[in-house]
């Protein structure tokens, strides 16, 4: 019996020093609660663009005359067209999310020469031919918008649309009229240019690269119409004024082909973690 007692009395000594030695222990705080940084975003805030390209100008050559044929004319246009030309660009933009972005943007269109030859069959009457020679330059500037469809491999395609103002500055303008079922005598009429400014719009369609966070290329194709470019005071071969020339280019549109790079001024937005929690002991 009296082991029994003391085995108990022991146990309790040994169940109270241990509870003691426990209440002296610090309690430790609890680790800090783990937060998960957001996604960093790719896009937002303003970015600085330029562009290069050629120009491949499309239009319908008008004159008065083309009002006033006899309905029995025999009448055949050959070679009427414009040569290729180059543009430079430069544009300021903002990508409002990962989808759409717009800029302004204003563009110097190179010199671009026109030529072309029409012949008049007159029924009766004889027939004329007319050799033309011309050309125009143009400032372009256009507010833009964008639809980012996706990203692939860091590749980007994207359509737009855009409107804006188009100034045609024409050169000056040759007709050489020749008529050949007579006696074969030339007559020739030339026309100032002129600047003309008129409404623009275009469509775009294209591919971005994005090189880095901050850095973008792009190829792009663009369909410009830039409206009418006309001519000034006219004067015929002998040097008297003739009024001002009627002729005109119509329905000028343009397909371009366009390389530029875009410089994000904002990047990423990045992760700052909070600050850890402090607890009193």
């Amino acid at each position: 019996m009296r082991s029994v007692k003391s085995l108990v009395a022991a146990g309790a000594a040994s169940l109270l020093s241990s509870v003691a030695f426990a209440a002296d222990m610090a309690i430790a705080p609890p680790p800090p609660m783990a937060y998960a940084p957001p996604p960093v975003q790719d896009f937002g805030g303003w970015y600085l663009r330029g562009d290069i390209g050629m120009t491949n100008t499309e239009s319908k050559l008008h004159t008065d005359l083309y009002d006033t044929l006899p309905a029995n004319t025999a009448w055949n246009q050959y070679g009427h067209g414009f040569d290729s030309g180059m543009l430079f660009g430069v544009g300021v933009g903002y990508q409002f999310n990962n989808w759409f972005r717009a800029d302004i943007t204003g563009e110097y269109r190179s010199k671009v020469s026109f030529k072309g030859t029409d012949f008049f069959v007159f029924n009766p009457g004889g027939g004329l031919g007319d050799s033309y020679t011309g050309g125009y330059r143009s400032w372009v500037g256009m507010v833009n918008g964008y639809v980012d469809l996706g990203t692939w491999w860091c590749i980007t395609p994207f359509i737009g649309a855009g409107v804006g103002a188009a100034n045609i500055r024409t050169t000056g303008f040759s007709d050489v009229a020749t008529f050949p079922t007579g006696d074969g005598r030339t007559s020739a009429y030339f026309a100032d240019g002129a600047s003309k400014t008129n409404f623009a719009w275009a469509a775009h369609a294209g591919l971005a690269y994005k090189v880095t966070n901050n850095f973008t290329v792009e190829l792009a194709y663009r369909y410009l119409d830039m409206g009418t470019g006309i001519h000034g005071q006219g004067h015929f071969f002998d040097g008297s004024p003739a009024g001002v020339s009627t002729f005109q280019y119509r329905d000028m549109t343009s397909h371009d082909l366009k390389l530029g790079v875009r410089w994000n001024l904002e990047g990423p937005q990045t992760y700052a973690p909070p600050p850890p929690l402090i607890r009193k002991g």
